[in-house]
């Protein structure tokens, strides 16, 4: 959906390696945000987007490897949509496309029109584009299940490509909407991904049952929670948790252990809500850290060897 970052550059790139032409869609995608969602004030970076992936076709080039960035997919909603304007209420007027139970889960709990619109537009570019292989990222991993489940589905000839996730170096997962986050929050918003990791040092030390591991993830965040909450207004930064989930990694329903065969995935869900005071000076985020800004992440759990 645009704004492009590092994360979204190793997905061309892992691309780029195994393929001879590149196709990158840019589209914010109405379908997928709520009503009162925060698709006005998402961030749209087409000119430094564009530049990005000059940039890399360069670096292609120059490397000579197997591909190039051939063309850069940009449709308009009239496009994407051209019987009736993109509906993001419920039920909805139009066509759409659902993947149930699994759009229900982890987020679509929360955002119950986002894995609709996800679905129906990767339907339409799948369609459009007709593409061998399509690239996602594991940080978004139930869209990545929902989309393999598409394919699957649907008998879509197209192959599905999951790349790992790219990480800050204090291990916060990249995303569009980081760029949301100012000094403070960017500072706390890490919490997830540290007790994400913690949840997964637990079974790697040989926990396999759902409260040893998800205890291990929720003494992360309550100490950070409680370290905010003692600080000052103009100090802290305060978060609520959506929800912290240990669930099959094919289905992603909750289990109650992790079978060895199949692994789990780990995943989370955190708020970062909007700063109770600005202090003169401080570095902010886009939008001054006032509205709510939702991160999300995952571990996945491997079988055991």
């Amino acid at each position: 959906m645009g704004a492009l970052h590092a994360g979204h550059i190793s997905l061309v790139r892992r691309a780029a390696a195994e393929n001879s032409k590149v196709f990158v869609s840019i589209y914010v995608n109405p379908t997928q945000f709520g009503v009162n969602e925060d698709l006005s004030s998402y961030p749209k970076t087409w000119e430094s987007d564009l530049a990005q992936l000059s940039e890399l076709d360069k670096q292609l080039a120059a490397e000579g490897g197997k591909g190039r960035v051939e063309a850069i997919f940009a449709p308009t909603s009239q496009t994407m949509y051209p019987t009736l304007p993109p509906d993001s209420t419920l039920p909805g007027v139009g066509s759409f496309v659902t993947i149930t139970p699994l759009a229900n889960f982890l987020e679509g709990k929360s955002r119950p029109v986002f894995f609709r619109g996800v679905a129906t537009v990767c339907m339409k570019l799948f369609n459009i584009v007709e593409a061998e292989n399509v690239y996602f990222g594991q940080k978004d991993v139930q869209q990545s299940v929902l989309i393999k489940r598409l394919v699957k589905d649907f008998h879509l000839n197209t192959v599905v490509r999951v790349v790992p996730t790219e990480r800050e170096r204090d291990g916060l997962a990249m995303s569009s909407r980081n760029v949301y986050l100012g000094h403070r929050r960017r500072n706390v918003g890490v919490v997830l991904s540290q007790a994400l990791r913690a949840a997964e040092s637990a079974y790697i030390q040989g926990a396999c049952d759902r409260e040893s591991i998800l205890n291990a993830a929720w003494a992360v965040v309550k100490k950070a929670d409680a370290e905010q909450r003692a600080l000052s207004p103009s100090s802290r930064a305060l978060f609520e948790v959506d929800y912290i989930s240990l669930a099959d990694p094919n289905t992603l329903e909750e289990v109650e252990h992790v079978d060895a065969k199949l692994g789990g995935i780990l995943s989370g869900a955190v708020k970062m809500l909007p700063l109770e005071t600005v202090v003169d000076g401080e570095r902010l985020g886009l939008g001054g850290d006032r509205g709510p800004v939702r991160l999300i992440d995952n571990i996945p759990l491997l079988p055991a060897p």
